[in-house]
This record gives structure tokens, sequence and C-alpha cells, in this order.
């Protein structure tokens, strides 16, 4: 991430929301970014004199063509259609937002899985003409199935090019029903309902006099006020060391410090922590940022560890607090979304990349697959996921995982398998261990603090 984005995301005047689109192919997903950053004065006047000049213009009505803002790739442009994640900022009075634009294609649903990893909200898109017999279509399902999944707080389904259905009342609570039923079998809390039409702007940013039946938010003004809990300090400390930093490590007495940053929690000098996998112990003698020494270091903010004891402390390791502690396994459950064309083989090694730690795993069971027709969970028949399954899995590690519920902290939560031999990444995995919790803390003085 550059320095200009790094300073977007640091700005404390404003909270920011990220969110991810997702769809089917032609959806108008592009099209929807295009229109939130053009109607939002999110666009620079140089952005839009060359995506007028762009061969691949397609626009009838002498409105620039604002999926181009969007699809980047020579390949998208020419195809009209979204390959790899296309990340756009922009902000308006309320928030700043960070928009990621997935393709729609099967194939490649490894990239909106990765738009998705870090997003608060998702906007699903479902087209209003190829709605049959308010049957929604199974990228739909998937794609909110995987947001679910990926514990995304907010679902927004966004109903376009209903001017194209004469802007139908009728279809449009059709859709609804529809939406409500998809998100009460998967397990949705909430969810919002908006017709728009990404093209002409209705709905989008302003009101549209086209729908005076809808009586909710245009789309903009309910991102604008959508909670998003950004602050991760509350939660428990998982600082993975991400470097062994030495200065002049010749000497007895010479510098060795752990850089990272921490996934979640505070650390301050004095701190009693615990090396995680092995479990040894040691104290925090001081903490140094790009500024100097401070006294306390929060979540997200890259720092450099120094201990007291002299302990054994490698790239890929954890610092914990004692209190709120992982589990430390070589087995874990998990659900995997499988990505690769080859199928899941059990017994076969995969690389498994976790925190820092990239490590060896095999898949011993597959216990589940989910019926995205169906939306229901059926037990395995087999002994393998294909392309774009999921199934709940157990897997076999190595090296001992520091690990908790993905639903419980996504940092420690949340790993990937590679390909051994072609380095491709084959799934995403989160990790799930049901019945268990952090223990109940009663000693208030160790719970962590909000730097000020």
């Amino acid at each position: 991430m550059n320095a200009i984005n790094e300073q977007f995301i640091q700005d404390h005047g404003r909270s920011v929301l990220r969110f991810i689109t997702a769809g089917s192919v032609d959806d108008g997903k592009s099209t929807l970014i295009g229109r939130l950053l053009f109607d939002s004065k999110g666009v620079f006047a140089d952005q839009l004199q060359a995506i007028q000049k762009s061969r691949y213009h397609r626009s009838e009505d002498g409105m620039p063509n604002l999926a181009l803002l969007t699809d980047g790739l020579e390949a998208e442009r020419e195809q009209g259609i979204t390959i790899d994640v296309a990340y756009r900022y922009f902000a308006t009075p309320q928030r700043k937002f960070i928009v990621a634009d997935a393709p729609g294609h099967v194939q490649y649903t490894r990239n909106m899985v990765t738009g998705a990893s870090t997003a608060h909200a998702a906007i699903i898109l479902v087209d209003a003409t190829k709605v049959k017999d308010g049957q929604l279509l199974t990228q739909t399902l998937r794609h909110s199935t995987i947001a679910h999944l990926l514990g995304i707080q907010h679902i927004v389904f966004a109903v376009n090019k209903l001017d194209l259905m004469g802007w139908s009342e009728t279809l449009y609570q059709h859709l609804v029903q529809a939406c409500s039923a998809l998100c009460r079998k998967i397990g949705i809390a909430q969810h919002h309902v908006i017709p728009v039409s990404a093209l002409h702007g209705d709905n989008v940013v302003n009101a549209s006099p086209n729908t005076p039946w809808y009586q909710g938010p245009a789309l903009l003004t309910l991102l604008e006020s959508l909670p998003a809990d950004n602050d991760l300090s509350y939660q428990p400390l998982r600082f993975p060391v991400q470097w062994v930093a030495r200065h002049h490590g010749q000497y007895t007495h010479g510098f060795r410090g752990y850089a990272g940053q921490a996934a979640s929690g505070i650390m301050r000098v004095g701190d009693r922590v615990v090396v995680r996998p092995s479990g040894v112990f040691a104290t925090i003698k001081s903490l140094r940022n790009s500024q100097g020494l401070v006294d306390q270091a929060s979540a997200g903010v890259p720092i450099t560890v120094e201990l007291e004891e002299d302990v054994d402390v490698s790239r890929g390791d954890w610092l914990t607090h004692e209190y709120d502690a992982p589990r430390v396994s070589k087995q874990i459950e998990a659900e995997l979304c499988w990505l690769d064309a080859e199928p899941l083989h059990t017994g076969r090694r995969y690389l498994i990349k976790h925190g820092t730690r990239t490590s060896t795993a095999k898949i011993s069971q597959v216990h589940t697959h989910r019926d995205l027709q169906q939306l229901a969970v059926h037990a395995a028949n087999h002994s393998t996921l294909g392309m774009n399954d999921i199934g709940r899995v157990t897997l076999t590690s190595s090296d001992a995982l520091v690990t908790d519920p993905y639903d419980v902290l996504a940092a420690t939560g949340a790993f990937i398998l590679i390909d051994e031999v072609s380095h491709q990444t084959v799934a995403a995995g989160m990790v799930r261990e049901a019945g268990w919790h952090f223990p109940v803390i009663n000693d208030q003085n160790l719970r962590p603090e909000v730097l000020p």
C-alpha cells in the first residue's frame, strides 16, 4: 500500500468504511462504483478525459462509460468484464471509503474472497432483468454465503437495472422476499435491499423520483450511516513476529528486537507476554516505532519489541498476553473455500500460510460441504472439494499453529493453502472450533485500555 493510501486510512477525522461489490457477470458492479465516484465528486477531470478517449468507450448517450473507472486491465476493457479486484478510494463529508470491485465470473471467485476478507460491508448486485420466477442466480447465493462466512458486518442487495423493467414495484417486492429468504437460510441477521439504476444514478447517491414506493435511503446515504468497528484495541493481544532485527549482534549485549505490528490488542512496556507456540514467558523491555521509544503500541501500528529475557523468538511466532490465550495445536477444524481447478486431495501436502508463518499441512478429512443451490450443509460423501466448493475439514499442520475461531479474531482465524509445486493459492480457510471461547477474565486491571 503506498504512502497516499496509508495516509487515507490513517486520517482520524472521519471513519473509514471498506466495502466490496459482488454479483454475476454484467450485473453492473463497475458501473455502480463509477456512479458512486462520479456523483460524489470523487473523480478527477483528467480521469474523465482519459476514459472518454478510451477506445473501449461504450456509452451511447454521451455520458462517460463509468465502468472504465474501475476496469483498469486491458483485458477487462476489451471484454467489458472485471477480472482482477480493483480498489478505489473516495470520500464524503461524513466518512471515507475504500471500495473493492470484485469480478463476477465463477473462475474468479478467488478474487472476490480476497476483496471481501477485509470488508465491513458487501454490496451484492441483483440484475432485475436476469431473475426468473423470483429465483436468485447461483452467483448471488455464492457471494452472499462467502460474505457471511467471512464475517462481513453489513450485507446490501442492490437491485440493479430496474429501469429496464419499468420500475416495477411488484418485481422489487418479489426480490425483497427472495433476498430475505436467502438471508434466513444462511444466517445473515440484517440486510438491506435498494432499487437502483447504476447507469442513470437512481438511488445511488440521490433518491430517485422513479421509485416513490421506496421509502429507504439511497445507497451512499446508507453507506455513510453503517457502523464500522475499526478499533481492534479492545481485542486480545496478537502480535505476529515478522522480522527479527539485530544490531551489533556480534556482541554479547547487542540489540535484538522483533518487528511487526499487532493484529489486535495493545502492548505496553513492562507487560508480561507469552511467546507462542513455545509457551515461553518474557517481559517487554522497550517498544520502538519510526520516531523512537514509546510506552505502548496499539493494533495496526508498526513496532519493534525488545524483551528483557534472552529467549528464542523467530519469524512466525506470536506474542500474546497470558490471559485471553489463543489455541495452540497442530490440528484444527476449518471451513475451506476451494479456489483451484485441481480438486482437493486428502493426504496431499500443501503449504499453509497463517500469519507470518509458512508451514506444511494435510487435509485429513472432509466433514461437510455446502450446497449453494439448496443453501444447505450436507455430510460429505467423498473426500474432496472442487473449485468454488465450500466445506468443513480437519487439517493437520507440521508445525503448531496459534489460532482463534475466525468469528472471534480474523487475524489468527484466517489462513490460505498453497500448492507446493505451482505456488498457486488453492484455498482460503477460516478456523471453526465450535464451543470454544475466550476464558472469562474477572480482573478488570488486565483488560486493555484504548489509546487516547
